[in-house]
């Protein structure tokens, strides 16, 4: 087995690392890791065919080749790589966690950060104990900046980022009702997204917060802190104007303009700013990133279709973020307002009181038309929200329905893969 000085060196002479052999690029070096239905070791031989450099194993090979190095344990080394090649290039890492918003706010700020410095960000939400370490290896010499996007559902899996990324500044987005299960509930939420802070906090880094959450201010004293707030007792003061739908923001003299829709995202276009300011990119220049970016991948869309405006919402889901859709859908000034709403994963022993939570408000908000669909929302009480035990049947629904201009909110989590209704409308 090579030292671990040895296996940087070959990943420096490859043209980056692979653990997909569908994905894999001449040159590449390919690492074997193995899951419940895969196994990567299988593929060695196969990567070198393809043209990997070398191929990573953790299985004796199927045959003997130069090119094929055992290790230990490949998810391991793929870790332990990552972690000594973030410690080769010593540059800037910024963390980001929380329960809602993580992708958009690591995004926004990335926009903000690349008028200035060379950044490289976690691609799409590659953002567990493999896209954590792919994405610090995606980085480079000519790398000026980094920022990682942890994500968690069970505490201690920020920690074990964290001691790979070993980040330099942190952001939690926020502590919301999301994967409960794996937490077990929100004080648990609360305890494992704070593990970023808490690293953060020994090591005598500096803390990104929002200074209106008490949460984060209380979760983060020990440590430098730069702070964002609606207030005066802020580092920065930065005022939210108004969604209609979209959000526009004041800080001191500039008012920004921007291509997200929601009050929730306000915040997270807060953050950007903030950190922005911290790295002495020039007011003008955090204007043109943030009003520049558009959301993608289901995330908060607006999409024109027909007649209609939909609001594309379908990337995720869970009761805090479920509840923030709705309540913008209510704040925007339209006539005919409509809500398609699909099943919330991760709620675990809460499923059926937070299905009902949600339910309870929607009949309060009295929109045009309420369907919701999947198997939790199916099993709540209502009698004016419209039930749909699968998605065949809401589909048929809409399809005997014909929805004209109509503001259209779909919202559920990724596996409804609610995107699909836009066939129909």
């Amino acid at each position: 087995m090579k030292e671990l000085s040895q296996l940087h060196q070959l990943f420096l002479e490859s043209t980056g690392i692979c653990t997909d052999t569908r994905k894999l690029k001449k040159g590449n070096l390919y690492l074997a890791l193995k899951g419940d239905n895969f196994n990567g070791n299988n593929f060695a031989v196969k990567a070198l065919e393809l043209g990997a450099n070398y191929s990573i194993v953790d299985e004796e090979p199927e045959e003997q080749n130069d090119h094929i190095i055992k290790v230990e344990d490949g998810l391991d080394t793929l870790q332990k790589l990552a972690a000594y090649h973030r410690k080769y290039l010593n540059l800037p890492i910024l963390s980001i966690t929380g329960s809602n918003g993580k992708t958009t706010t690591k995004e926004l700020i990335r926009e903000v950060l690349s008028k200035k410095y060379k950044t490289v960000s976690t691609q799409g939400n590659l953002n567990n104990h493999i896209g954590v370490p792919l994405t610090l290896l995606s980085m480079n010499k000519e790398t000026e900046f980094g920022i990682v996007e942890m994500g968690a559902n069970h505490q201690g899996e920020i920690a074990s980022l964290c001691k790979i990324a070993h980040p330099d500044y942190g952001y939690i987005t926020n502590f919301g009702k999301a994967h409960l299960e794996g937490f077990g509930g929100v004080e648990g939420v609360i305890k494992g997204k704070s593990e970023l802070y808490n690293y953060l906090i020994k090591n005598n880094k500096t803390i990104f917060i929002n200074y209106d959450d008490k949460i984060q201010v209380e979760k983060s004293k020990g440590t430098d802190i730069i702070s964002f707030s609606e207030g005066k007792n802020a580092s920065h003061q930065i005022t939210f104007l108004k969604a209609d739908p979209f959000v526009k923001i004041k800080t001191e003299d500039t008012q920004i303009n921007s291509q997200l829709i929601g009050t929730y995202n306000a915040k997270n276009i807060a953050a950007a700013i903030c950190i922005g300011k911290y790295f002495k990119i020039p007011a003008k220049a955090i204007k043109e990133a943030i009003e520049s970016y558009q959301p993608t991948n289901n995330r908060s869309q607006i999409i024109d279709q027909n007649s209609n405006q939909i609001i594309l919402d379908a990337y995720n889901a869970n009761p805090t973020s479920m509840k923030a859709a709705l309540e913008n859908l209510e704040a925007i000034p339209a006539k005919n307002k409509i809500a398609i709403l699909g099943d919330m994963f991760e709620v675990g022993d809460t499923s059926a009181e937070e299905h009902q939570i949600i339910i309870d408000l929607l009949e309060k908000l009295e929109f045009s038309n309420m369907m919701v669909c999947g198997k939790n929302f199916y099993q709540t009480s209502t009698q004016e929200v419209l039930k749909f035990e699968n998605f065949e049947d809401l589909k048929n629904y809409i399809q005997r329905n014909n929805f004209k201009e109509s503001t259209i909110l779909i919202k559920g989590s990724r596996g409804m893969a609610l995107e699909r209704i836009l066939e129909v409308l």
